[in-house]
């Protein structure tokens, strides 16, 4: 029963989140919680999955790693970098397609949620190329972990 069984978002220091962000947030821990795949390259398997603590710190992506009773066990600390244009990208898109829903057909919507997932896929590569030999992890994983990504990256 390895993988990701807590999370939790660190944001402080960052503006609070909207509702819309928050609700995105939700939804993520939600599906991420409900099925992933996360292993850590140079670590034994946890049996009982581990807790993933998100935070942009010092202008870094940081993913802390625990075991289910708080016993820390990996820290990885990112640049933001090279996630700083497929997120920019990705919100762009995003605000498109809201603003599609309120006003155009369903043809159009369509084409433009295609591109949104496209830039959302985007992102989960970068963070699964950016884990690289640190931990394994599957695309609907690191996809929802993108969307968190973008949701602390929406505050700083």
């Amino acid at each position: 029963m390895s993988g990701i069984r807590r999370i939790a978002i660190d944001d402080a220091g960052l503006p609070p989140p909207t509702p819309a962000i928050e609700q995105e947030r939700r939804v993520a821990i939600f599906d991420l919680l409900e099925e992933n795949s996360f292993a850590l390259v140079e670590h034994p398997a946890s049996p009982e999955g581990y807790a993933l603590t998100l935070a942009i710190r010092e202008r870094r992506l940081v993913l802390e790693i625990a075991e289910l009773d708080g016993a820390e066990v990996a820290a990885f600390h990112l640049s933001l970098g090279p996630f700083r244009q497929v997120v920019k990208d990705y919100f762009q898109i995003c605000e498109s397609y809201f603003d599609a829903v309120k006003r155009l057909p369903p043809s159009q919507i369509e084409t433009i949620d295609m591109a949104r997932r496209g830039i959302h896929t985007e992102g989960a590569r970068v963070l699964a190329e950016r884990l690289e030999g640190k931990a394994r992890i599957d695309l609907d994983t690191a996809r929802r972990l993108f969307t968190l990504i973008c949701v602390l990256q929406f505050g700083s």
